[in-house]
């Protein structure tokens, strides 16, 4: 009795192998950690936002829209809720990406906004974010990177005979990925560098 059930067990488990049951957990295990890689940055981008905020305000006052805008964006951000789970929510990830789309754009206007005065430019405590920001969103670049392989991958086992009909049977279904208007999007973070006051106009 115990031999057969060995052996029936060993057939499943050599099944299971084939038809690629152990590939899409190995799989399904590398989006989910990509992901809350990708989670991790971008919160690390929505800490640096209050103090970068505060900062320019103390030297652009006037800029109160900008400052506000990204503001009201990073409270959109924040009132998203991002689980593991989200990955398996495409309409959810849809609205996730998007807010974070409208935080890289207000962030890019205040950005602009920044080379109009350069005393905020010169300030140590504005340079130190501004690194920690360009950081951030190299950081951010390479975490989506990792992501979209990961899913790439999954999902190609997903769709992929005969590992679909086992997708199918364990509820695997294909998962979201990030889609920029501009390949770009993915590869290059946004700019973040300034001139400082000494080496403006070529001087």
């Amino acid at each position: 009795m115990r031999r057969r059930a060995l052996a029936a067990l060993t057939a499943v488990t050599i099944s299971l192998s084939g038809c690629g049951y152990n590939r899409l957990q190995s799989q399904d295990e590398q989006v989910g950690a990509a992901w809350a890689e990708v989670l991790n940055q971008y919160q690390r981008r929505a800490d640096l936002i209050p103090n970068l905020v505060e900062t320019v305000r103390g030297f652009a006052q006037q800029e109160r829209d900008v400052l506000i805008g990204v503001t009201e964006a990073r409270s959109r951000v924040g009132s998203i809720q991002a689980t593991p789970e989200l990955v398996d929510d495409p309409e959810a990830f849809a609205r996730f990406q998007a807010a974070q789309q409208e935080l890289s754009g207000a962030l890019a206007r205040l950005l602009v906004v920044v080379e109009r005065y350069p005393e905020l430019r010169s300030d140590q405590s504005f340079r130190d974010l501004q690194a920690q920001l360009e950081g951030t969103e190299n950081r951010i670049a390479v975490a989506r990177n990792r992501y979209i392989e990961a899913v790439r991958q999954y999902n190609t086992t997903v769709r992929s005979f005969p590992s679909n009909l086992t997708a199918m049977i364990f509820g695997h279904d294909a998962k979201p990925t990030f889609a920029p208007e501009n390949e770009a999007d993915i590869s290059t973070p946004p700019p973040v560098d300034f001139q400082r006051p000494d080496t403006a106009g070529g001087a």
